[in-house]
């Protein structure tokens, strides 16, 4: 849950995650009939009627029964064990409401955590669809940790990459020497959603970079390297979407409000691979229901196949 974001109150919501078990193993529960609820403060007890700023540690404390019993003897039931050898878990909370497409036409997908589940969707399809090029070796890394910081052992702020890449090589007969050359000649497309442009609040986004949804993969530019693009990796993903015949938009921020960032700059920096950073146009983006256009899912995912299987490069 996003803690500061209202759209998560007055919601149906499932609880999902793994537990450790006192034996050493882990087993996972999904409970995806409504369970919890975060009910908003009624608007005739706010001092102004125009409702409160939301106080992680005091306002965001789910509802889940009246009856007697703890939380974790009824997670313990879900997941068919005792809850005495529940020693750990990590749980956490999802909308129940199934995702779906919306809009005349069904043109629009509304669902949860389509940041960023879209690109791994598109990701292994780009993987799957490649072509195989002579030299050139596709790897889709799908980290954890991302949206917390990406700090842990498996994060993209850690060893795992390169250490998984130079295992490859050296299982591959390589030397370390092989392993370095090949990150030198490498490039990652770093996938992330985009900021489509908001009709209902234009004077947030750059006026001469507006994002469009169903406007095709969006290539994310920041001169602080909140995003790790540069020219050079401009030019082969904007090279990608030509090969793939599909539109490429251009992500500027606006120079007067803070940039969100993504795992590319620190994937980059743990590698020294070089990197670019792109995704698909959405709205609400961390809302607990997020919205985009349909047919960005496949121009997304072609322009990655592209990517992974260059005629040129």
């Amino acid at each position: 849950m996003c803690i500061r974001d209202s759209s998560w109150l007055d919601r149906d919501l499932g609880i999902a995650g793994r537990l450790a078990l006192r034996d050493g193993s882990f087993t996972l529960m999904n409970a995806t009939e409504p369970i919890l609820r975060v009910p908003q403060l009624a608007i005739h007890l706010s001092a102004d009627r125009k409702g409160v700023e939301l106080d992680p540690q005091r306002h965001v404390n789910a509802i889940w029964s009246t009856a007697s019993g703890t939380f974790i003897d009824w997670v313990a039931d879900q997941a068919d064990v005792e809850s005495a050898d529940i020693v750990g878990f990590e749980l956490m909370t999802h909308d129940t409401s199934p995702s779906r497409l919306t809009g005349a036409s069904s043109g629009l997908v509304s669902a949860p955590r389509l940041d960023n589940q879209v690109t791994c969707f598109a990701g292994l399809k780009a993987m799957l669809s490649a072509d195989q090029v002579p030299g050139v070796r596709p790897v889709l890394a799908l980290f954890d940790h991302e949206e917390v910081g990406s700090t842990s052992e498996r994060g993209a702020q850690s060893d795992l990459l390169a250490t998984v890449l130079e295992r490859i090589v050296l299982v591959a007969g390589g030397s370390r020497e092989d392993y370095h050359r090949a990150i030198a000649a490498s490039v990652c497309a770093s996938g992330d959603m985009a900021h489509a442009t908001h009709p209902n609040y234009v004077d947030r986004h750059e006026p001469l970079h507006r994002i469009t949804m169903g406007g095709g993969p969006v290539l994310k530019v920041n001169v602080n390297l909140r995003y790790a693009t540069d020219a050079v990796g401009a030019a082969l993903f904007a090279q990608a979407c030509e090969q793939a015949a599909v539109p490429m938009q251009r992500y500027e921020h606006r120079a007067d409000l803070p940039c969100g960032s993504t795992i590319g700059p620190l994937s980059a920096a743990r590698t020294g691979m070089l990197t670019v950073d792109v995704g698909a146009p959405q709205l609400a983006m961390h809302s607990a229901r997020e919205l985009m256009a349909a047919e960005d899912v496949d121009l997304y995912a072609r322009s990655l196949a592209a990517f992974l299987a260059p005629t040129s490069r």
